[in-house]
């Protein structure tokens, strides 16, 4: 059985009340759809360009967006990952606002095969590893970890899924995603994509804090700030074997939560700069309208009329007001208009 080390020391313990405090804030406050609406956008942004480029991707954020929004064929592998994890990160959204996810081995192996979809061979998409990796500093070229053997992978991961399942309730949740997270690094379950598979399961499980505003979290952007940092605290060195027993998450823990408190509090002060008057709210109609156009690209009034009941006069409202607040632009004339997203 999985038993993590590690001490509630005064710093975790103050972290963890920290965290506790600033989502109770965050909470009680209610805002506008339409800030909502934009910043889960761009939380998706930064956390898809930051998760990514943590394991190499060269493209800059401006790259990242414009890929996100025009979803290009005949992808490189750099744009693959991003189209890949943005489209994780969009489906888990939609799901956790329906309804609380079931942490397991089958949703694990989803997540990995659509990370890795179209990059790996298929034989390994979604599929625990069956050969033996290793794990190389990037700068010097030699190998620094030797994750466990491939045959005892399967019970390593049933003990750590164990550990969250039975603590789920018991322990603080920032206890429970932290030790995940580096326990699954630790295991490095897949032939490709553990890092991005961990950091987006780490994610499911940092919603059980109660987060209203979860989608607008990028806890990834933290550990982007300063790469090594991140491989020195989430990472081990030496053979598995050797060190399994003698690892302290005690650090790891510290420097999590102290990543958490860092993107709470770029959240929260972009909540606080921006308050909209009542003439900024969206309502379903309006996000329908968005919904579509980023599904399709663009829309039409004949497109909107076979979403909506309302009336030609209040589409043509509702298309003036998306275009007011800086959501949509017009193109064309006449019969031949439609509408795009501007770009912001």
């Amino acid at each position: 059985m999985f038993k993590p080390s590690y001490t509630i020391t005064n710093k975790l313990l103050a972290n963890i009340k920290k965290i506790s405090s600033i989502i109770i804030e965050l909470n009680n406050r209610r805002f506008q759809e339409v800030v909502l609406y934009e910043l889960e956008k761009k939380a998706r942004e930064i956390s898809t360009y930051a998760s990514t480029s943590i394991e190499g991707n060269p493209l800059p954020l401006t790259d990242v967006k414009q890929i996100i929004k025009n979803k290009p064929e005949n992808l490189r592998d750099s744009e693959q990952e991003i189209i890949n994890y943005n489209a994780v990160l969009e489906e888990l959204n939609i799901n956790l606002q329906k309804q609380s996810i079931n942490f397991n081995i089958d949703l694990i192996l989803s997540v990995h095969k659509k990370i890795v979809n179209k990059l790996l061979p298929k034989y390994q998409l979604g599929k625990l590893r069956k050969e033996p990796v290793f794990v190389n500093n990037p700068k010097t070229g030699k190998t620094v970890y030797w994750p466990p053997d491939y045959g005892d992978v399967p019970e390593l991961i049933k003990g750590l899924l164990d550990f969250v399942i039975k603590n789920k309730g018991v322990v603080d949740p920032l206890i429970i995603a932290g030790v995940f997270h580096k326990q699954f690094a630790t295991i490095h379950p897949f032939m490709d994509g553990n890092g991005r598979t961990t950091r987006i399961c780490t994610k499911i499980l940092l919603a059980d804090m109660g987060l209203d505003t979860f989608n607008l979290f990028s806890f990834e952007n933290y550990y982007n700030k300063n790469v090594t940092n991140y491989f020195n605290n989430v990472g081990v060195s030496g053979n598995y074997y050797d060190i399994a027993d003698s690892v302290d998450f005690t650090g790891w823990l510290e420097y999590f939560t102290d990543g958490i408190i860092d993107e709470l509090l770029r959240v929260k002060k972009l909540l606080m700069e921006i308050s909209p008057g009542p003439t900024m709210e969206l309502f379903s109609y309006h996000e329908k309208i968005l919904k579509l156009i980023e599904k399709k690209g663009y829309i039409t009034d004949s497109n909107y009329t076979k979403i909506t009941e309302r009336a030609k006069a209040t589409r043509s409202l509702d298309f003036n007001k998306l275009i007011n607040l800086g959501f949509i632009e017009r193109k064309g004339k006449g019969r031949a208009t439609y509408y795009i997203l501007k770009e912001r």
